[in-house]
């Protein structure tokens, strides 16, 4: 028999982010994003930069966004284990010192400097971008609550 849910736990190098009961994820895989439900397939993928969203088992409710930045995640039939280099809920994220990081990735990249990473530029400007977006779909989604 298949299970009805999920058990979402996502971690970091320095704490358990979360741990919850779901009925659906969906994951910013290196290669696009991947929707998990109860049942699932077991694999194991590589996460890439993006936005993590899960509906809770209790009142199928959307969840706060999460903004992952790169890692790995387990895939069992009944739970969804997230290693994550850096993950952060929408409601922790400091968008102003995302715009300021946003800014500073932008004008390294304009500057055309022979001493540029690319690969390290590009990923500071995507991180930037995913946490300015998944904090403001969070407030906006406040905003507009009844």
């Amino acid at each position: 028999m298949l299970p009805d849910a999920l058990e979402l736990i996502i971690v970091t190098p320095v704490r358990e982010l979360l741990r919850e009961t779901v009925v659906e994820v969906q994951l910013p895989g290196a290669d696009g994003y991947l929707g998990v439900l109860p049942g699932a397939a077991p694999l194991i993928t590589a996460l890439g930069i993006g936005e993590l969203t899960y509906h809770s088992k209790s009142g199928g409710a959307a969840s706060e966004p999460i903004a992952i930045i790169r890692g790995f995640a387990e895939v069992l039939p009944d739970r969804v284990t997230v290693l994550a280099e850096t993950a952060e809920l929408a409601s922790e994220i400091d968008v102003s010192r995302a715009e300021a990081a946003l800014k500073r990735a932008q004008e390294r990249m304009a500057s055309n400097s022979q001493d540029l990473d690319w690969d390290r530029a590009t990923a500071a400007l995507q991180r930037a971008l995913i946490r300015i977006q998944v904090a403001r779909r969070q407030r906006t989604a406040v905003v507009a609550a009844p």
